[in-house]
């Protein structure tokens, strides 16, 4: 059955402007414009404009509103103030992850969960099924645009465009800003790329006109459109966690090291699988790897132990732009999932020499 791709407003702008497109979570996306490696160093050295307008996006509202969301998330968004955000995870109820997202409180009644574009239609299903709540969830991402400006200068030209007070918008916080004629804009201190900056929120509308904007504006600060391929590489030098790869419906946020946003002091759909694990441990860990010979792992590739025994599998790696060497991230068993220990990449028929490391890598 052919895929039927959906289009973001932005997909004429990219190929005019030489985007690469790919399909990527049923929507045809830019994986690149220039070079990956190229578009990599500037979000670290200076700002880039991801389109991420393929993200999914929810709203949760009513009197139990936060009951249903405490029900279905890891956190604990109870200790959320109105404007902050928070990162967690839907557990199902085996122990795994339905899906990673980010839950931003906007008062007492109401809350917006950022989903990953892949998972729009299962998310929505799950916490519909556990929606035994005086509460309502509304579907909202075909509604908007979402952009994320990424790097270290990201705040400078945000400060010129909105004012000063932006510098005020503290990591995991949330307001509404002014950019120009673009008024009323939600925009968060959040991104994926571990070198700060902000998402913003747009209609469909105006998208094309505020990324123009803001193509233009950067232009003193270095700004680049970047691609799907970059953001890849960025958030693995992070050690973040991709859906799809290094997180899924079968591994458990305690396996993939996601154990700082599951809170047990609260009843969640998966409490009993979560507490059994929390008491037992896991039988595999997610650990990041730097590559000692040369090679660049990938997805599936097998991990070895000194003595050739297989004790895992790769979940994402590549070739890091910044620390010039391979890097990746692979559930080890936990009985040899030690950082310092040596281990060997099988990379085309070749076992290679790599060390389990501490994350982030960069």
């Amino acid at each position: 059955m052919e895929e039927i791709l959906k289009y973001v407003p932005l997909n004429d702008w990219h190929i005019a402007n030489g985007g690469k497109m790919v399909s990527f979570a049923g929507y045809n996306m830019p994986v690149r414009y220039t070079g990956d490696k190229e578009e990599h160093l500037t979000v670290r050295n200076a700002v880039g404009l991801f389109d991420v307008s393929h993200m999914g996006e929810f709203i949760i509202e009513g009197q139990e509103a936060l009951d249903l969301i405490q029900y279905v998330f890891s956190n604990d968004a109870s200790t959320l103030n109105d404007g902050e955000i928070q990162y967690g995870c839907l557990p199902n109820d085996t122990g795994g992850i339905v899906d990673d997202l980010l839950v931003y409180k906007l008062n007492d009644t109401k809350y917006f969960l950022v989903v990953n574009a892949s998972n729009i239609e299962k998310d929505y299903a799950w916490i519909s099924k556990q929606n035994t709540f005086n509460a309502k969830i509304t579907d909202v991402s075909a509604a908007n645009c979402l952009f994320a400006l990424q790097g270290p200068n990201a705040v400078d030209q945000m400060a010129k465009l909105v004012g000063e007070e932006i510098r005020n918008l503290t990591y995991y916080t949330f307001g509404y800003y002014d950019i120009g004629d673009f008024k009323n804009l939600f925009i968060s201190n959040t991104g994926y790329t571990g070198s700060g900056g902000y998402e913003i929120m747009v209609s469909n509308e105006q998208a094309v006109a505020l990324w123009e904007m803001l193509i233009s504006t950067g232009q003193p600060f270095g700004i680049q459109p970047i691609g799907l391929g970059a953001r890849d590489t960025l958030r693995l030098e992070k050690g973040y966690c991709l859906y799809g790869n290094d997180i899924d419906d079968s591994t458990s946020p305690y396996e993939a090291g996601l154990g700082w946003v599951t809170k047990l002091s609260k009843k969640t759909v998966a409490s009993p699988w979560l507490e059994e694990q929390k008491k037992q441990g896991v039988e595999k860990k997610l650990l990041g790897f730097e590559m000692i010979d040369k090679g660049i792992p990938r997805s599936h590739y097998e991990v070895f132990n000194a003595q050739d025994v297989k004790i895992g599998n790769v979940t994402s790696g590549t070739m890091s732009p910044s620390l010039a060497k391979g890097i990746g991230i692979a559930y080890i068993d936990s009985l040899y999932a030690q950082i310092g220990t040596d281990i060997y990449i099988e990379i085309r028929n070749k076992k290679l020499k790599a060390t389990l490391v501490k994350m982030p890598f960069l």
